[in-house]
């Protein structure tokens, strides 16, 4: 494979604290990698090296010669008089210009002007390259492409990002963050489009399906080095493992072995110019080695919930709506307690609409949420907020709590608490506008759970976090002693945290679904091949005229297949009748675990019917001649 980046020895360092040392790694011609760190490590300051837009202390970086490449931003800007249109297409190559050309001619009609257009089209070869443009952009559900990027949100304009560095198709992709602000629909076509494409990749993502589905390789920055691993992300995942354990393996045997030669070197110092020198250096190579700071894996948060009563939140008859786009129609709910909740849909079908009604931040048209007297909400939004940004991160801790306690007998200190959230006892010193934006929306997580709340309601919680932030998150949730609401795209987090799904379908329509939203995918997919299934035209197998005999009965049916023949004819009346009791089943809205169980048998039908079909089409056809 031909080398398409060469990274040597490449550092970097803020200040006092070292992001990343004498790191070197190469990426060949179509390879997926995903890059892995905690909040803080340097990822997107890496990616901005590689991409020249930042400067590194030392090392080098070496593109192949000619390779196009393209850069997607975690918060990209663009000059905002430019429409979506114009900022998508920036090129002055034909093809470009055609395009830009056809879609003004579509706008303003004309037929002078769209046959100049067509012409220009024709000449420049450009109607693959505007099917692309269309489909990318339908995909990213992008609709208004005249409208000024200075309308847009900050989600919207990450698609629009998105959208440029697809049309434009390089050879090498660089992607910061590609998932945040996707919808699922949107991130599984992503999947789908990344996976079947011919780009090398180079991206950071905390979204562990994505990683999963795409890489075929992993780069870990920790502890300012950099690890690779052959594989996808589970395989990382197990190989990971096994390297920290040979790692801290290392660092409690060097540890041991250094306090003996400490005791040597001790000894006599008077005649330490006449010890071997070679052991002299290996004492301070071995004390280099015993420094290392051991992995103890992730951390449990131990935060208990406050007590909650049986009484919840009841929805009664709840609608809101904003001009003519419904968001509640009539909405009744009774929340149970413990219960935990996923909300999934399309961006601006109101998700978050829904939060901010429950939450009293907006209100209903009609009808009311009544919240039980214990409950004590902790919200987490994906906005954020706001710190002083001339504060340390230990003050923003003290200003809400200087001590949490969990119990009668049991508490922790703000920096104690803090270390559970990964902030060392040196982050925590830092000022907050040194914080990447991942540590900043980890110190928000924080201050929110430190409160105890018995009611978590969490809005897009895993923007920007690290992967290690997630596990410690997923598994306090799993254990959490309350109620949860999360509204999220991350399919991996909802899997691990949830038990029970709203689907947001818009225009007021709510699907409760009772699972996760793996659980609630394959239910949709059975269902929507079942109906699709329903709709074709069943297989009838018609009985034959007789016909008159013939002289030559060279290729009539021998007695053994005629009996074959009749064989298939029952079977496959037997196999379509159970094809369509399956399919009653799936549309039936059955239990999961029901239709789960009958997949497999589903599948094995529809071959069967196929396998069974061709041969009595076979045998019919010799029949007839």
């Amino acid at each position: 494979m031909e080398s398409y980046l060469q990274v040597e020895n490449l550092s970097k360092s803020w200040g006092y604290d070292t992001l990343f040392q004498h790191v070197t790694f190469g990426v060949n011609e179509g390879e997926k990698i995903g890059l892995i760190a905690k909040n803080g490590s340097g990822k997107s300051t890496l990616l901005s090296i590689i991409a020249g837009e930042a400067d590194q202390d030392d090392g080098t970086v070496i593109f192949r010669n000619g390779l196009r490449v393209g850069y997607l931003k975690q918060m990209p800007t663009f000059d905002g008089s430019r429409t979506v249109i114009d900022t998508c297409l920036t090129g002055d190559d034909a093809r470009s210009i055609a395009v830009k050309h056809y879609e003004e001619a579509i706008k303003h009609g004309g037929n002078e002007l769209m046959t100049t257009a067509i012409q220009a089209m024709d000449n420049a070869g450009a109607w693959d390259y505007e099917d692309r443009f269309k489909q990318i952009l339908s995909q990213l559900k992008i609709d208004d492409i005249d409208q000024p990027v200075s309308q847009l949100s900050g989600g919207q304009i990450k698609r629009v990002a998105l959208a440029k560095i697809l049309i434009d198709e390089p050879q090498f992709l660089m992607l910061d963050e590609p998932t945040n602000h996707l919808d699922i629909d949107m991130i599984e076509w992503l999947e789908d489009y990344l996976t079947r494409s011919h780009m090398t990749i180079l991206m950071v993502t905390h979204d562990r399906y994505f990683l999963d589905k795409i890489c075929t390789k992993i780069l870990e920055l920790d502890q300012a080095g950099i690890y690779s691993y052959s594989g996808n992300y589970n395989y990382y995942l197990e190989k990971r493992a096994e390297r920290i354990d040979a790692q801290n393996a290392a660092v409690d045997k060097a540890r041991n072995l250094l306090r003996t030669e400490l005791e040597w070197m001790r000894r006599q110092p008077q005649a330490r110019a006449h010890k071997a020198q070679y052991r002299i250096d290996a004492f301070y190579d071995l004390r280099e080695r015993a420094q290392v700071r051991r992995d103890e894996g992730n951390v449990k948060l131990n935060v208990k919930a406050g007590y909650i009563g049986n009484k919840i939140f009841i929805a009664h008859h709840v609608s809101k709506r904003f001009g003519d786009k419904v968001i509640l129609n009539d909405f009744n709910y009774t929340f149970a307690r413990y219960e935990k909740l996923g909300i999934v849909g399309d961006n601006g079908v109101g998700k978050s609409t829904f939060i901010k009604l429950l939450l009293d931040k907006l209100q209903p048209d009609s009808g009311n949420f009544e919240i039980g007297t214990t409950v004590k909400f902790g919200y987490y939004s994906q906005d954020g907020i706001n710190f002083d940004e001339g504060k340390k991160v230990i003050d923003a801790v003290r200003d809400v709590a200087e001590y949490i306690y969990f119990d009668e007998k049991t508490h922790y200190t703000a920096s104690q608490f803090l270390q559970l959230f990964l902030f060392t006892p040196a982050d925590q010193q830092k000022l907050i506008e040194k914080l990447s934006g991942g540590e900043k929306r980890r110190l928000y997580l924080a201050t929110v759970l430190l409160q105890k709340p018995n009611f978590l309601i969490l809005d897009e919680p895993t923007n920007d976090l690290d992967i290690p932030t997630l596990e410690i998150l997923e598994d306090y949730l799993s254990r959490f002693n309350g109620c949860l609401i999360v509204v999220s795209h991350d399919r991996f987090f909802m899997d691990r945290v949830v038990d029970h799904t709203f689907v947001f379908m818009g225009n007021g329509v709510i699907k409760d679904f009772p699972g996760n939203y793996s659980e609630y995918r394959a239910w949709k997919e059975y269902h929507e091949k079942a109906a699709a299934t329903a709709a074709r035209p069943a297989t009838t197998v018609k009985a034959k005229p007789q016909r008159a005999n013939t002289h030559d009965n060279s290729n009539r049916l021998t007695y053994k297949e005629k009996k074959e023949l009749e064989a298939l004819t029952q079977e496959l009346e037997s196999l379509n009748k159970e094809k369509r009791e399956l399919e009653t089943l799936f549309d039936s809205g059955a239990a999961i675990d029901d239709i789960a169980s009958k997949a497999a048998r589903y599948e094995e039908v529809k071959n069967l019917i196929d396998e069974k079909e061709l041969r009595w089409l076979e045998l019919s056809e010799k029949d007839e001649k």
